[in-house]
């Protein structure tokens, strides 16, 4: 052997012995310093977690009736990461697995793919990392099958899971309060996580609107989990550890479902009498609340839906078709995020403005059929007049004349068309105080504050919409020109006005709003909260529907006490006037006629009719109320939308819900001597389990 071969077979030999001792060390640092990281991979390879959701909690009505509850559901679900995983993409099992549910795979793909903006529903708007259900309904002998031969249905299980049910008890939905539930989303875990939030997972539903939503983290409960053993092909081979989930608790509300079902029935009866007199009636709200404590006994929205549409995923049809105007945006509560003006029932508020003014409770004021705002006649309804009247009249008759007096006074007084550096606007300030233009603080989202025009809302409108002005000035409605010429003319010369000085608060824009008219809007919901105040002495109660959670044992959690209620900056001496005023309304005033032959001596019901003018449309229907007029406990006020006079429509719409709550005109009382459960209904043991009905302490 020369050198030169000597010399590589050293080289070789040092080589090899380099790559032993890196292999050795490297053997050595897995098994000795990473050992037991390498042994928990290894162990978590014949392991699964599996995440047990928590049986959500029911909503209940305030004498324990279930309003939404759980069944017990046979639920196929399909693991996106599971199929992902398989040579093709898990085609395959979805073929299979189509022919045993009786659908096709195209289907199933549908349920199963991502939802974004270019994806239309069906899709899975959850976290792509957890089972998604693709059918809640499955027959018992299918859902054996995929149990059983889990080798041709890899990625596929079936499992009885609770699923949300709405009963629907005494015909009542109430969809708009109680909300709905959909997956959470990968993003929002994400950001939960990041926040250090806990108790949610990604199988979790979480409440998007309603009561579902306010209080999701009393019903959800907190989600177990289970560590099951599998073998090679990841069949479970037995459980390594578990921990049950915690039930979510119980929701008691103040919602009475008889009463919620004769509010519902009113709306629905009043559209129907509405559209057969040949008018749109588009939408109807209706709210009884407790005065004394501004607890919510129903709030009824017309038109509703179906809450059932989702359980178990929801077409791209049916979420449109309730986000649509087509069917009228069923989604939308008019109670609370509907908004309306409100008529002569706003006089209550503008008449304590006008009061404040310094004009006398006990004067003598003249209600001519029309009054000179400036320039321009504003008239009485239809024209007509009533002569001189005290105020107590002119609330009962509803004269618009005596309003529109005091309202251009007072902006005559604020200097007009150049008014004062620091104007008293002495009804824009009261009506604020009424908490008109503000939420009331329901504990349901979604609530719209309402609009109260004033100087400056003049002028940020003006500046949003004067370039739209100026060019409707000069160049006209074209399309309104050929139908209606003189309408036309008359919009292009008010464009023209408000191209120029559209800034302005104008005589006319105060005289609307004495009467609840012009541009601003209300929600019936805060309308009520405003005739409660009339009602109880002037307190402005916080509305509440929550009432307690009650754990699945039947023990209280926590109560949901109401927030303190602001004081009304008015005399009681006012507002008593105001309360003796409205109760000759339904005996001699403009709602005699609906309540013809109720008996007003069991329940003395006070009120306020409203008819609102709006242009283009059939008018809105009002009528505000409540009672007994003499120890009043409820308010009770009903909106139609293009429902005509509120003495034609609302007003027996209301008289309807009165007689149902207290029995009269032959129909069962739906409260126990007019009175609300002063307490908790008693659930029964397991109350909060998957079939959700209450313990026999309370009413089925």
């Amino acid at each position: 052997m020369n050198s030169r071969t000597h010399f590589r077979l050293v080289v070789l030999y040092v080589l090899v012995g380099a790559m032993l001792l890196v292999l050795m060390g490297r053997l050595w640092t897995m098994q000795v310093l990473d050992g037991a990281h390498y042994r928990q991979i290894a162990a978590e390879n014949r392991t699964r977690d599996i995440v047990v959701p928590a049986v959500r909690g029911m909503i209940l009505d305030s004498s324990g009736r279930a309003l939404v509850r759980n069944r017990t559901a046979l639920v196929v679900s399909v693991d996106r990461t599971s199929l992902s995983r398989q040579k093709d993409k898990g085609k395959g099992v979805l073929a299979r697995l189509a022919a045993t549910l009786g659908t096709t795979p195209a289907e199933l793909e549908k349920r199963i793919r991502l939802c974004s903006p270019t994806v239309k529903r069906p899709c899975w708007p959850g976290s792509p990392y957890q089972p998604i259900p693709v059918d809640d309904r499955v027959d018992p002998k299918r859902a054996l099958q995929i149990m059983e031969r889990q080798e041709e249905y890899p990625g596929v299980t079936a499992a009885v899971q609770p699923v949300r049910e709405y009963p629907e008890p005494e015909g009542a939905a109430a969809v708009q309060a109680l909300g709905y539930l959909q997956p959470i989303t990968q993003e929002e875990l994400d950001k939960r996580k990041g926040l250090k939030v806990t108790g949610y997972s990604g199988v979790d539903l979480i409440g998007r609107d309603g009561l579902e939503a306010t209080y999701d983290g009393d019903l959800r409960g907190v989600p177990g989990f289970r560590k099951v053993l599998v073998d090679s092909h990841g069949r479970v081979t037995g459980t390594a550890r578990e921990k049950a989930p915690i039930p979510g608790g119980n929701l008691v509300t103040s919602i009475d479902a008889k009463v919620q079902e004769a509010a519902e029935k009113a709306l629905e009866n009043g559209v129907k009498s509405a559209r057969s007199q040949g008018r749109k009636a588009d939408s109807a709200a209706a709210v009884v609340m407790d005065v004394q404590t501004g607890r919510v006994v129903a709030l009824a929205s017309y038109p509703t839906y179906d809450p059932a549409v989702w359980t178990g995923g929801i077409s791209e049809a049916e979420y449109e078709g309730l986000l649509g105007k087509k069917k009228g945006e069923p989604l939308i509560s008019r109670a609370t995020q509907g908004q309306f003006a409100p008529a002569s029932t706003f006089k209550v508020a503008t008449l304590t403005g006008a009061i404040a003014d310094g004009y006398s409770l006990n004067g003598t004021y003249s209600c001519p059929g029309s009054y000179m705002v400036g320039s321009r006649a504003f008239r009485n309804f239809e024209g007509q007049a009533h002569g001189s009247m005290n105020l107590h009249r002119a609330l009962v008759v509803s004269c618009d004349t005596i309003f529109y007096k005091f309202a251009y006074e007072a902006w005559l007084r604020d200097g007009g068309m150049k008014p004062k550096k620091k104007p008293a606007d002495p009804m824009v300030t009261m009506i604020r105080k009424w908490g008109f233009g503000s939420r009331t603080g329901i504990d349901v989202p979604g609530e719209t504050p309402g609009r109260i025009p004033d100087r400056q809302w003049k002028r940020d409108y003006w500046n949003a919409t004067k370039n739209a002005d100026c060019k409707a000035a000069k160049e006209g409605y074209p399309d309104l020109e050929r139908k209606d010429p003189g309408r036309a003319a008359y919009v292009k010369k008010i464009a023209a006005e408000n191209c120029l000085e559209g800034f302005a608060w104008r005589a006319g824009d105060a005289a609307n709003l004495a009467i609840g008219q012009g541009d601003m809007l209300v929600t019936p919901l805060q309308l009520t909260r405003a005739y409660a105040a009339v009602a109880n002495g002037g307190r402005l109660v916080v509305p509440r529907i929550a009432n307690a959670v009650v754990r699945p044992d039947g023990s209280v959690a926590r109560r949901i006490e109401t927030p303190a209620a602001q004081r009304l900056p008015v005399d009681p001496k006012v507002l008593k006037y105001i309360r003796d005023s409205l109760a000759d309304v339904p005996k001699s005033g403009t709602a005699r006629g609906a309540f013809a032959g109720f008996d007003l001596k069991k329940v003395a019901v006070a009120g306020k009719t409203g008819t609102a003018e709006v242009w283009g449309k059939d008018d809105t229907s009002w009528f505000a109320s409540y009672g007994p007029a003499g120890k009043p406990r409820f308010a009770v006020v009903a909106m139609f939308s293009q429902g005509g006079t509120g003495g034609g429509l609302a007003a027996p719409a209301v008289r309807e819900i009165w007689e149902a709550m207290y029995g009269l005109g032959g129909k069962k009382a739906a409260l126990k001597d007019g009175k609300l459960p002063e307490t908790l209904p008693k659930l029964g043991v397991g109350s909060g389990g998957v079939t959700g009905r209450p313990g026999t302490g309370a009413p089925s």
